[in-house]
């Protein structure tokens, strides 16, 4: 009878993509003392170098190219009017209106009537 389970492999399963060992879990370094003093000094070695040099640093301006322009005015347009739209009507009369939609949608989503032929 033991003949039979001796090709069977032992052990737990291994899941999809599992190699079969642990991961390692990887421990943060904490930053030490020296760490912290290296940034401190090359922060002010950058502040410093900053306040010296003579030489201003070239400010860049974004601008907008024409069509860019024109895009953004017409988009402000159209807001516009569509607020003017909106504003034209009153919350009653677009109460009416949905109702009048709604009234004139078919109603296709209902169970139908099953006429039973005997």
């Amino acid at each position: 009878m033991s003949n039979i389970y001796d090709n069977v492999p032992g052990g737990s399963l291994n899941l999809k993509g599992d190699s079969g060992t642990p991961k390692k879990i990887k421990k943060k370094k904490k930053k030490t003392q020296k760490d912290k003093e290296k940034l401190k000094s090359y922060a002010k070695e950058l502040m410093s170098d900053d306040a010296t040099s003579s030489e201003p640093k070239p400010i860049r301006v974004v601008t907008k190219t024409e069509a860019e322009l024109k895009f953004e005015a017409i988009q402000k347009k159209r807001l516009e009017e569509k607020v003017e739209k909106a504003a034209r009507r009153s919350h009653k009369e677009r109460v009416a209106e949905l109702n009048r939609k709604l009234e004139e949608m078919t109603e296709h989503y209902d169970i139908p009537k099953v006429i039973r032929c005997v």
